[in-house]
């Protein structure tokens, strides 16, 4: 399975942004997406994920401000990015899984985002 990120970029604080993420390759296989973050000097997180039926989990974070999304006839996810805070500012990871639990088997190559305050 291969995840490429759209483009991230530059947008001040307040506004919105959309990433999406094209998987090809053994999609059969994926039961779970989600989208993950590291900023500088922190750890990664999970922010947020969606599995093949369509339930979701969000980081608290970033709860009623971002909305997971996944197009399966495009095999696309998708992250609409609203309200966005200069602690929003990070490098943005596509994910994916086979299973329902446990780590993610695929990764993007990653996307920064960058909030201006």
């Amino acid at each position: 399975v291969q995840l490429v990120e759209s483009e991230g970029g530059l947008v001040q604080a307040g506004g919105s942004l959309r990433l999406s993420c094209a998987a090809s390759g053994s999609i059969f296989s994926i039961d779970r997406m989600g989208w993950y973050r590291q900023a500088p000097g922190k750890e990664r997180e999970l922010v947020a994920s969606i599995s093949t039926g369509g339930s979701t989990y969000y980081a608290d974070s970033v709860k009623g401000r971002f909305t997971i999304s996944r197009d399966n006839a495009k095999n696309t996810l998708y992250l609409q990015m609203n309200s966005l805070k200069p602690e929003d500012t990070a490098m943005y990871y596509c994910a994916a899984r086979r299973d329902a639990t446990g780590e993610y088997d695929y990764w993007g190559q990653g996307t920064q985002v960058t909030v201006s305050s």
